[in-house]
């Protein structure tokens, strides 16, 4: 029996870690994205996400089939149920017109030195994503939490004004991927279903415009040497790559604690925007994110403390 048990505990240990070595590798991708796609700068913003959405429905059109032959997602015959769905299609086709948006918004922000602004907005996006629960969801906050959320209303709001310009790239983000977020959350396939869902509403325009720039000679494919046409068939694996991290971390890992490991993504496009690619990083600029990870430390310890206070004061 105590065999049995200490079996049990190594394997869950064994599961915890390898969950977590998922969830920071997915991370340590999603942070590192900007270096990537900084090597195709020469590329234009909206050509890179084309090819982005191409490749992914490519890989995933070849990895999805090995999957349900292995019996995850449910198996050919639950698939082939929901892709009868319209309703499922709408919403996916919704979701695949907010997360176009976002992968612009970021590609646009890597080619045009906006690095930090992009960082700004997934700083950002956890506490719409609260908002968003309250207006759409009809979800209850602690005090704790709104506080949260008017520190980081300051911190945008100094970097707004002393910059003389709204930060709209991570407005933008934060945004889309709210509403992508609150998207999924309400019609819930496996991630790599879904984004293969997406990416087929998306294919055929991508197929169009890259088969005509293909057919004029321009473009990255046609002008570029072979690194950038590697880099651009590569694009498909580096979205799909941390996202297959992601699912299996989230079966593996306490919600609480991928909520955490979230912010790694975040803090590594910070320091590439600040320190790799020497984006201008002013007084005003540090005192605003210095705002908005104080909400966001508020935001996660805060109600942690209300609940560890109120089991000690029933305790007593």
């Amino acid at each position: 029996m105590a065999a049995q048990e200490t079996n049990a505990v190594e394997q869950t240990s064994s599961r915890l870690r390898v969950g977590i070595a998922c969830a920071l590798g997915a991370h340590t991708m999603w942070g590192l994205f900007p270096i990537y796609w900084r090597y195709l700068s020469h590329v234009e913003s909206l050509e890179l996400v084309w090819h982005r959405v191409f490749w992914s429905f490519i890989l995933l059109t070849i990895v999805n089939p090995l999957m349900l032959w292995r019996g995850d997602m449910g198996g050919f015959a639950s698939v082939s149920r929901v892709l009868t769905d319209r309703k499922l299609w709408l919403a996916y086709g919704t979701a695949a017109v907010m997360i176009a948006i976002n992968w612009f918004a970021f590609i646009w922000a890597v080619n045009n030195s906006r690095v930090l602004e992009a960082s700004l907005g997934y700083y950002i996006n956890p506490l719409l994503n609260v908002l968003l629960g309250v207006v759409v969801l009809r979800e209850r906050l602690v005090g704790i939490q709104w506080v949260a959320v008017a520190i980081a209303t300051v911190g945008v709001t100094i970097m707004s004004v002393t910059s003389g310009a709204i930060p709209w790239i991570a407005f933008v983000m934060a945004i889309t991927f709210s509403l992508y977020g609150l998207i999924k959350k309400r019609v819930s396939l496996p991630p790599l279903l879904g984004l293969w869902m997406e990416l087929a509403v998306l294919v055929i325009p991508a197929a169009v415009v890259l088969g005509m720039k293909a057919s004029e000679g321009t473009g990255g494919m046609s002008e570029g040497d072979a690194l950038t046409r590697l880099l651009l068939v590569g694009g498909g694996l580096v979205t799909v790559a941390p996202l297959t991290l992601f699912a299996i971390a989230a079966k593996r890992v306490d919600l609480s604690l991928i909520g955490i490991l979230q912010y790694v993504g975040p803090t590594l496009q910070f320091l590439v925007g600040a320190f790799l690619f020497h984006e201008p990083l002013d007084r005003w600029r540090i005192i605003g994110f210095l705002f908005v990870w104080a909400a966001l430390l508020t935001f996660i310890a805060g109600p942690r403390f209300v609940r560890a206070t109120t089991r000690l004061s029933v305790s007593r």
